[in-house]
């Protein structure tokens, strides 16, 4: 395995998708489908295989490419388009020309509603595909048992109606077809069936899913277990349905995509073809941009000539006179019109590309970093510097929160990152010593002034940036603090507010609201959780403390040796205070008895009597 392959193992998604396997001549030997790429791909190649054709195909694979999609579904319609266009050599299913069914809503004066994997004949409407044959088999069912279809493939017309060529069936004498072949229902009628049918097929099928539920509560109800299973299961299926899959549509035939993603140094276009319409190529073009003068619009331009290029050989053979992007090219190309989707099946496709794109700008980002880990820290810091508007970047942070119940057992906690990294041996926590009561705005100033007052004295590094658990007032605290001390302006401080993630600077009444996604806002959750976690660890230990305090605690000279020695003696304090003098000599020597027997009693007189400790 080539040391390229290896990183590109590793920086796999845990998306949906489709990946395809090179070899050393970069042809397409194996095409597969995944609910997870990371996992499934990866396992070729961390064990054995038990089939010669799987160890031989590994053996062979010196590249891969995959793409992303939405759903498993998706994946499942993909793989079956690039199998057909490619011909894998390792592929064994799905070589031939079988295809997924659809469901057939023919044309004509009363419609049938089949399965089939046939050509399609004009005039008639397709829905699908369907992965999985069992769900159309359900759908169809379920259909045909709430509308009164007609199944027969007889040729019904005015003119057969008319001569009386048929005769009534026995799905007329069940109930399951109103006589369509001798007229019984009008066309209007049937029509209206075939309408609501149509809707279902699109995806609609919320009212029919709602049926099978009050039909699944109603046997339920009964007792009737088995069949409300059954309905269960269908119901589930029909769930299938609603999860429409674009990658292969009955509307959209031969037409290209191409989504655009575009950062500050470098663009990423994501192309993908539709012939038939199934998507049979993905492929994302990488440029690096020089300047910042060129346009979208004209990067656009140079990835569609460069497709045009590339892929010479599709264009001649396929009619493509439409073309989906979201940036519109500044160029003229004959013969195609460009749109940009703003809702429906070409809006999906469309974002695909994108993600597709977005995905391979992420690859990209994470092989460099890979390389070059320092990159990484020096984008998050550079990021941070950006979005927290400060003057340099911040490699040294520090965040500071408070813990108490109802003001007892008050402690604080400081924690140190270094390269947007926990520096945990660096870590400090503080027993609240000037502030009675719950005030976490007192607390806040006492911490942050012992802090960066040691450090001062001691010729320390300060941070360039400190963050503080809270809002406006936590905030207001330190930079009241850091004045105090001589500090103020030599440390950024922002707060965090737990509940929206609002960043909060000092003389702003307004917070600012970062992205959720933003690294920035990642890394400061982290310091806010680090903090909040140290803090509270340390509360519960003092309050543990606090909570199995006694007075043998406080008497000078007694430790824990001596305490076990005399609970172990006299079994408990209230025997200790009652025994005399002269018993706890003989346990703990004269001079700790003494001390002991000062601190229980007060200024009271050394008592004589005997007393039993075990009693």
């Amino acid at each position: 395995m080539t040391e390229d392959l290896k990183l590109k193992l590793s920086l796999l998604p845990d998306e949906p998708g489709v990946y395809r396997y090179k070899n050393r001549e970069g042809t397409i030997i194996y095409v597969g489908k995944a609910k997870n790429l990371k996992r499934r791909v990866n396992s070729y190649f961390n064990r054995d295989h038990a089939t010669v054709r799987t160890n031989l195909l590994v053996r062979n694979i010196d590249d891969l490419e995959y793409t992303v999609v939405n759903t498993e579904e998706e994946a499942l319609d993909l793989e079956n388009s690039l199998i057909k266009e490619y011909q894998p050599r390792y592929n064994v299913l799905l070589k031939d020309d079988k295809s997924y069914p659809w469901i057939c809503v023919s044309g004509g004066l009363y419609p049938r509603v089949f399965i089939t994997r046939d050509e399609r004949n004009k005039g008639d409407r397709f829905y699908g595909p369907y992965p999985r044959s069992e769900v159309a088999k359900v759908l169809i069912d379920t259909i045909r048992q709430i509308y009164p279809l007609r199944t027969c493939r007889l040729n019904v017309s005015r003119e057969t109606i008319e001569s009386g060529k048929h005769r009534l069936c026995l799905q007329y004498h069940i109930h399951r077809c109103e006589g369509c072949c001798k007229g019984l229902v009008t066309p209007e009628q049937y029509g209206e069936y075939i309408s609501e049918i149509r809707q279902i097929l699109n995806g609609d099928t919320h009212q029919l899913m709602d049926l099978l539920m009050r039909q699944m509560q109603q046997l339920a109800n009964e007792l009737r277990f088995e069949e409300a299973e059954c309905i269960k299961h269908r119901y589930k299926l029909l769930e299938h349905v609603r999860r429409r899959s674009v990658i292969v549509s009955p509307t959209i035939h031969n037409i290209d995509i191409f989504g655009l993603l575009r950062t500050e140094d470098a663009a990423w276009v994501n192309f993908m073809h539709m012939r038939g319409g199934a998507v049979v190529q993905s492929y994302t073009l990488e440029y690096r941009l020089s300047t910042r003068e060129e346009t979208d619009s004209e990067i656009m331009s140079m990835a569609i000539a460069e497709v045009h290029k590339r892929f010479a050989e599709t264009y001649r053979s396929d009619r493509v006179t439409e073309v989906i992007v979201n940036v519109v090219p500044d160029v003229e190309f004959a013969k195609l019109t460009f749109i940009i989707p703003q809702r429906g099946d070409k809006k999906k496709l469309l974002d695909i590309a994108l993600k597709n794109a977005t995905q391979k700008r992420t690859d990209r980002m994470l092989m460099m970093e890979k390389l070059n880990p320092e990159q990484r820290t020096t984008r998050v810091l550079d990021t941070m510097k950006r979005d927290l508007r400060l003057a340099v970047m911040p490699r040294h942070i520090e965040c500071f929160d408070n813990s108490n119940i109802s003001g007892s057992n008050a402690v604080a906690s400081c924690v140190v990152f270094r390269n947007a990294k926990p520096a945990k041996k660096e870590y400090r926590h503080f027993n609240i010593k000037t502030v009675e009561g719950a005030d976490d705005f007192a607390s806040m100033r006492e911490v942050v002034t012992r802090r960066y007052r040691r450090l001062a004295q001691e010729g320390h590094e300060l941070p360039q940036l400190l963050i503080v658990d809270g809002g406006k007032g936590q905030v207001s605290s330190a930079i009241e603090a850091l004045s105090q001390i001589g500090l103020k302006g030599q440390i950024a401080v922002v707060g965090i507010a737990k509940r929206l993630n609002e960043v909060f600077f000092p003389g702003d009444s307004i917070p600012l609201y970062i992205d959720k996604n933003s690294e920035t806002l990642r890394v400061i959750q982290h310091l806010r959780d680090e903090a909040h976690r140290f803090a509270i660890t340390f509360h519960r230990k003092q309050r543990s403390k606090s909570q199995v305090h006694s007075a043998l605690d406080d008497v000078p000279g007694i430790g824990p040796k001596t305490r076990t020695l005399l609970i172990k003696q006299f079994k408990s304090l209230k025997r200790i205070k009652e025994a005399a003098l002269e018993d706890l000599a003989q346990v703990i020597g004269q001079a700790k008895a003494q001390s002991l027997y000062e601190t229980l009693h007060g200024d009271q007189r050394p008592t004589t009597r005997d007393i039993d400790p075990i009693e």
